[in-house]
């Protein structure tokens, strides 16, 4: 009999199980505060680990009255090298700047870019559109200060919803546009609809529909879901730059990337996307090479936009 298996790491397959075995907590209103303090102190070491090894200075700034964090890797030119805006991922109602580090650290190192990362509002304190207005303050000053064609926009899952949301709002605005877009698993339907929903519920370690549909709704309030605002998979996509969509086989929101694809391309957009085989949602956060991988295509696709 064939043992048929996923094309993926050794080390991938050994967090995979990790994973699966520690199961995911769902926390309740009450208990978020601590979910969210959890979730930091578990990033303590590997975050202490990319910030030691990262070669230039990350400082919190204030872009516009809101908190950012700024990475700025050694060689960077303030005159002419291009700069990355970037939103955390967190369902919306957790995550920060200082947990995504582990992904924009290395980014910044490969692509050679700035990164600024938005410290946004999280819900349900803060629900839509607030946490939308906190991106949408900075890009209006980066805007201003370096100008669009040095501007690429980026994001992993809540943070893809908001990088595709930011740049139909722009466009709608009379805003300039970025030069291109990356999206890390990005949740762009909050009615999260799709096969994936279905058949990866069970098979990806970090997220499943009872915890992103608890999200869903502590974000959107009132709004519906199918909303373009709240869903910017159900907005228009002509006239939007160059994109690239990272996702993997077990992602539960492998279909939200499949759908956004398919409407990009069918809109005149560019878009290259990458599925891996075997992986899961924002499998870039996790110490496996396949996340070093990925991060140095993703930089490669930034130096050729």
């Amino acid at each position: 009999m064939t043992r048929r298996r996923a094309d993926m790491s050794s080390a991938a397959a050994r967090l995979y199980q990790d994973l699966r075995d520690a199961g995911l907590e769902i926390p309740t209103r009450e208990s978020l505060g601590t979910y969210r303090t959890a979730l930091r102190d578990g990033s303590a070491a590997p975050i202490q680990a990319v910030v030691e090894s990262f070669d230039g200075v990350i400082e919190m700034v204030d872009v516009n009255g809101i908190r950012c964090r700024q990475l700025t890797p050694c060689g960077w030119r303030s005159e002419h090298d291009r700069v990355i805006l970037y939103a955390y991922g967190g369902g919306y109602v957790s995550g920060s700047t200082s947990e995504d580090q582990v992904i924009t650290a290395p980014l910044a190192q490969r692509s050679g870019a700035r990164i600024i990362m938005v410290e946004y509002r999280l819900s349900p304190e803060h629900r839509y559109p607030l946490p939308q207005q906190d991106m949408r303050q900075v890009y209006t000053a980066l805007l201003a200060q370096y100008g669009a064609a040095r501007l690429i926009v980026s994001g992993e899952s809540a943070g893809g919803n908001q990088a595709l949301g930011l740049m139909q709002h722009a466009r709608d605005h009379g805003q300039a546009l970025p030069r291109c877009a990356v999206l890390f698993s990005p949740w762009c339907d909050l009615a999260n609809q799709g096969d994936s929903h279905i058949f990866n519920d069970a098979r990806d370690p970090t997220l499943n529909n009872a915890w992103v549909d608890i999200a869903a709704g502590w974000h959107a309030g009132d709004c519906p879901l199918d909303d373009p605002g709240l869903s910017p998979i159900h907005g228009d996509m002509r006239g939007l730059p160059p994109c690239v969509i990272t996702t993997g086989s077990r992602d539960l929101l492998l279909s939200q990337c499949l759908r956004l694809a398919a409407k990009l391309h069918a809109a005149g957009v560019k878009c290259d996307l990458r599925v891996w085989d075997g992986l899961w949602h924002v499998f870039e956060f996790y110490p496996i090479p396949e996340a070093g991988l990925s991060i140095l295509e993703i930089a490669e696709f930034i130096r050729a936009h």
